[in-house]
């Protein structure tokens, strides 16, 4: 990503997802980076940043999204994703055990 606006560095969460933006006209996918940080002097919130590869996209404009979020939203957020995590692992394993 040339034109990054998000720093990616060691401690960046995930550095290459893949992502898809969509509109009402349009759908584009592109690698991205989602990051997950707290403010280092006294946090009150959890941001969660994702920003696309811009070089790979033609109907937007470099940008990056944030949502700030109260600790149980995050937590709420990652009991989601554990969940959804558990289920996608269980089908590939269901798979595999039928090939």
């Amino acid at each position: 990503m040339v034109d990054r606006l998000m720093t990616v560095n060691a401690y960046t969460t995930l550095d290459l997802v893949d992502a898809v933006a969509e509109g009402h006209e349009f759908e584009e996918e592109a690698f991205a980076t989602l990051n997950v940080t707290s403010p280092k002097k006294n946090p009150d919130h959890v941001s969660l940043q994702l920003e696309l590869d811009n070089t790979q996209l033609t109907e937007l404009p470099a940008h990056a999204e944030t949502v700030t979020l109260t600790p149980e939203q995050a937590r709420s957020i990652a009991a989601d994703l554990e969940k959804h995590a558990e289920k996608v692992e269980a089908a590939l394993a269901d798979d595999a055990d039928d090939a």
